[in-house]
């Protein structure tokens, strides 16, 4: 007997799950809001998605492939490493225009929620950190190489610094309803890569 056909698209109903929790958090979204927003019963939740724990683990990685695919991957793939790194930070801050309603980032907002007491999560956070440190590093290394900048630059520590810029910039975009502010992170962390 082959299994009934979904009466729901899985994937649309999960992004709505994302976009929940971006905007509530874990602990604030209740699996009635869930099923509220995804316009499903609550079979059909756990049936497909598991529990609430399992869904939010699967809309932090809905989310992260979204960063990755969007931002990551043109860092990753620029010949250009100082003017990808602009570019990168340039369409950050398009994340964080009025419209976002002060979500900040999702990645960030699952880190400082749930990470100090859920391996899970750590291990999404640690994971999306480092390949954003490590497209960092090689764009780095690019616009060394290029006389972009000095050559005396450690690479590592840079491409950390500028992840830990990315995270401030997650959290100035949810804290304030002020696109000025996180201009002024972007600026000055961009400058820093000349300076010196």
């Amino acid at each position: 007997m082959c299994p009934r056909p979904k009466e729901f698209d899985p994937d649309k109903a999960l992004d709505a799950a994302m976009k929940l929790f971006w905007r509530k958090g874990y602990e604030a979204t209740s699996v009635q809001d869930l099923v509220e927003a995804m316009g499903i019963n609550r079979f059909s939740l756990y049936d497909t998605y598991g529990d609430k724990h399992s869904l939010y683990l699967q809309a932090c990685e809905k989310y992260r492939n979204r960063m990755e695919s969007r931002l990551i991957r043109q860092l990753e793939q620029s010949e250009s490493g100082l003017a990808g790194i602009h570019r990168f930070f340039h369409e950050l801050e398009d994340w964080y225009s009025p419209k976002q309603a002060r979500r900040g980032c999702m990645m960030v907002n699952s880190i400082v929620e749930k990470a100090p007491d859920d391996v899970q999560i750590r291990r999404h956070g640690q994971k999306f950190l480092k390949r954003l440190e490590s497209a960092f590093e090689a764009s780095l290394r690019k616009a060394s190489s290029a006389g972009e900048i000095g050559t005396k630059t450690n690479p590592v520590e840079l491409a950390q610094f500028l992840t830990g810029q990315v995270q401030a910039v997650g959290v100035v975009g949810k804290a304030f309803a002020d696109r000025n502010r996180v201009r002024t992170v972007i600026r000055v962390a961009l400058n820093s890569l000349t300076q010196g």
